[in-house]
């Protein structure tokens, strides 16, 4: 039987209501992975750790404004708000949430040129977080992933574990989306046709 693991994502105060960048109802999923993480025994946990000044901040790209799509050299990028910057509290974990449990935690977004959404590659999808490899290396395969937010992190997470040949669920109930232009739609119909499980 293959090793399963919860693969939290991006449950920081910043993408919750009050925070920066929050995701609608964000914090309303807190007890249900709290429950999850109780449930698995192996627990990983990604935490967007962005520098001051990021290069996917609207605030660093004069005369542009958040939710503007610029061309970057590794693609599209979206601008988003100042947010999860190292050390701040927006970067913290969500107060509810209980990650003690957590066996590694992946910080994703620290180079200053360029974005983070999947917790196993930056946005150039070249770039390995080393997630992959550890997963391997304890001998799980077998991923569920939840948190923040749908369209965005875990959706880009999840297609990236099936690229690396894990079997990926994503628990919707257990998320929350941005949904900025249709994106919820079209990341869970690339999710479905990928071979995620939408559960």
């Amino acid at each position: 039987m293959s090793a399963k693991a919860l693969i939290v994502v991006d449950i920081q105060n910043d993408f919750c209501p009050g925070g920066a960048l929050a995701v609608a109802g964000g914090d309303e999923i807190v007890p249900l992975v709290n429950a999850l993480i109780g449930a698995f025994d192996h627990v990983v946990l990604t935490q967007d750790w962005h520098p001051a000044g990021h290069s996917s901040f609207a605030s660093t790209h004069p005369g542009r404004q958040p939710f503007e799509t610029i061309d970057m050299p590794y693609g599209p990028q979206t601008l988003w708000p100042d947010h999860c910057v190292q050390g701040t509290r927006g970067a913290d974990f969500h107060p509810g949430l209980d990650w003690t449990k957590a066996q590694l935690v992946i910080r994703k977004g620290f180079r200053p040129s360029i974005d983070s959404y999947s917790a196993f590659f930056e946005n150039d999808h070249k770039t390995p977080t080393g997630l992959a490899g550890y997963l391997k290396e304890r001998g799980i395969s077998d991923l569920t992933f939840v948190g923040l937010a749908t369209d965005y992190c875990v959706a880009y997470s999840a297609l990236d574990a099936v690229r690396h040949g894990f079997s990926a669920t994503v628990e919707t109930g257990a998320c929350r989306a941005i949904d900025l232009g249709g994106s919820l739609e079209a990341m869970t119909r690339r999710m479905a046709e990928a071979g995620v499980t939408l559960a």
